[in-house]
């Protein structure tokens, strides 16, 4: 069995990927489902956020305000890190439960969505790492155009983020979104083939997919 994750900035297009692959057979572990999960109405992870942030991050019916919280955590760097270390080790919980889960199916290969792969130092703990980039550029224009963001608060969520060398330095494969989704689609299909069929010990060999 193999164990891969998979990364990408925001904004980069690494959703379409683990779209691509689960449609195409892949067991997907999904980290953001997951911390939805760990801070869902009612859970501990809930209660100590708003111990640490305050009632304001919660909506009228008692859920979190994502939008709130937001505010809050993405100017400023030590608020950030105090709610990572609230959610954290609660969802590395529950995707180690999903994780035997998918083992005693008996998946051949177990892909890991990870957003802070990087930001959380998890990069060694899976056989490859499959980093999807797009340019800077292009990602502030997806964040405006899609997600109503300013620009200058897509500029913050991307500056608090790893940066593109820090996700290559632990990449197996990377692939370039910054084409159409035909193109998008055969890059994955090159790039996990690469990684279905390589040894344990090449598995961080940094191989770029833009063509």
């Amino acid at each position: 069995m193999i164990r891969v994750a998979l990364t990408g900035g925001i904004a980069s297009g690494k959703s379409a990927v683990s779209t691509y692959l689960r449609e195409h057979g892949v067991r997907v572990i999904d980290h953001d489902v997951l911390a939805r999960d760990a801070v869902a109405k009612g859970s501990a992870g809930l209660g100590s956020i708003v111990q640490t942030f305050g009632l304001g991050v919660l909506n009228e019916e008692g859920a979190l305000n994502r939008q709130a919280l937001g505010a809050i955590v993405f100017s400023d760097p030590a608020r950030l890190e105090q709610l990572n270390q609230i959610v954290h080790p609660e969802v590395k919980r529950l995707a180690a439960l999903a994780d035997v889960e998918a083992r005693a199916a008996g998946e051949p290969v177990i892909l890991h969505d990870i957003p802070l792969l990087a930001e959380t130092s998890q990069g060694s703990e899976f056989d490859a790492v499959l980093v999807v980039e797009a340019p800077m550029e292009t990602r502030i224009e997806r964040m405006v155009r899609d997600r109503g963001m300013t620009r200058g608060e897509a500029e913050s969520r991307i500056a608090a983020q790893a940066s593109d060398q820090q996700r290559r330095s632990i990449a197996s494969q990377i692939i370039v979104n910054d084409s159409n989704f035909e193109q998008l689609h055969a890059r994955i299909a090159r790039a996990w083939s690469k990684i279905v069929e390589m040894p344990a010990s090449d598995t961080r060999s940094d191989q770029q997919d833009t063509e």
